[in-house]
Formats: structure tokens, sequence, C-alpha cells
């Protein structure tokens, strides 16, 4: 291959696929101004309304026996809802958590959203709160990289458009945003993964595409230096 047509199809390459360099690199700069204008991520700590764990008369055992003979199982634990004792039980094959009362033994499948309205409104230091969303996939507010699934949404009705996303499996908030810290992050999440492309497979192909292109783009850069270097006498 001539160092002629190396460097007509790195100069052409090049304005190709500089494109893709202008978006990563806008993205680092922007990566940057997030680490100082945003709250790092929520802790994953459990919280609640606490507990009087004086009350509580209904044995492990006995709780999941609420559920049915047959009830297997998986994992139990003690949360406080509204100052009261529930086990959050969860059982092998079911969607999501059960709960039973440690004081008498209810079973009430409300308690879920209960308890992830109390999350909220604990993280926000008493703020009320609306449910507007449960979440079983991700979407372009709340990526993939934030990992628990499911979650509910709860919006709080202040200038800033502030909300939480919570998951009681974890019994805790996964999420805190608001508009402002959205823009940037929708910003970020456009050039940095190209967000507007809907589609993942169709995505995953661009990026991949773009980012072969500018190696290929840089490989013909090197090959193109040490072709054209002088020869020696």
């Amino acid at each position: 291959m001539s160092p002629r047509l190396i460097r007509k199809l790195h100069r052409w390459l090049g304005l190709l696929f500089s494109i893709s360099v202008l978006m990563a690199s806008g993205s680092g700069v922007l990566h940057n101004i997030m680490t100082r204008t945003q709250a790092p991520p929520p802790q994953a700590k459990p919280s609640g309304g606490g507990m009087d764990v004086n009350a509580i008369q209904i044995s492990v055992a006995d709780a999941v026996a609420k559920l049915g003979g047959n009830a297997e199982a998986q994992a139990v634990n003690l949360r406080g809802i509204g100052g009261q004792p529930w086990y959050q039980i969860y059982i092998k094959d079911a969607k999501g958590p059960q709960y039973v009362s440690a004081i008498d033994g209810r079973v009430d499948p409300a308690q879920d959203e209960a308890y992830a309205a109390e999350i909220a409104k604990n993280f926000l230091a008493g703020a009320e709160v609306k449910k507007t969303d449960f979440l079983t996939a991700f979407n372009m507010e709340y990526l993939n990289i934030f990992r628990v699934l499911p979650v509910y949404r709860f919006d709080v009705n202040d200038s800033l458009d502030t909300r939480v996303y919570v998951s009681t499996t974890t019994g805790s908030v996964t999420r805190h945003t608001d508009r402002e810290r959205q823009l940037e992050a929708t910003i970020f999440t456009m050039f940095h993964k190209l967000g507007f492309i809907r589609d993942k497979d169709m995505r995953d192909l661009v990026l991949t595409v773009l980012t072969f292109g500018t190696f290929l783009v840089a490989l013909l850069g090197i090959w193109l230096f040490f072709a054209t270097q002088p020869r020696k006498a």
C-alpha cells in the first residue's frame, strides 16, 4: 500500500470518525464537571421508621407458615414500617417480597409500597413524597449502572423536581436526582453512550464501529509515520 493511499485513507477516515473522538472527549470533560456538581450515590444503608422490638410476638417460622403450608422461604428480613415490626419474606418463585406482621401475623402486600415511601421520606428529611412509578426495567433516567431492580420512584413537589428511586430489597435509596442533575446526566449519556439510540443492539453496533474506526485511524497514522520517513543516504 503506497504512502499516498495511506495518507488519503488516514485523512478521510479521520474526518469520518472524528465525531467519536469529540463525543468521548466531551463526555470526559462533562464527567469531571459532574464529580464537582453532583453528590455521590446514596449509601446502601437500610432505612425505615424504626420499630419496637418488644412488640414482636410472632416467630419467623410462624410468619412463613402464614403464607401457606408449602411456602419455601429464601430470605427473611425484619423491617420497621410505621413504627411496627414486619417480616419481609422472599418466597421461592414469588415475584416480590411478602409482608407478615411480627405482632399479630397479619399478611399485607401493601406494606411494600408503604415501606418504600417511608425510606424515601426519611432520606429527604421528612419531605412529602408521591409515588410516580414502579420500575421493573431500566430506562433513560434510571440506567443499568444503578443495577438494582425493581425500584419505586417517588417525586417531591418542589422547585427542583426532586425524585428518588427506592429499593425495598436493599431497604435504601438507589438514586437521588433532580432537574439540573438529570440534565447533566442526560447529556453525558448522549455523548458517552449514544443514549439517543434507543435500541440497545443498534447502539452497541454503532459504538463498536466508531471505536474500531478510531482505532483504525490511529493505526494508519502510525503506519504513515514510518512509511513516509526519509530514507538514509
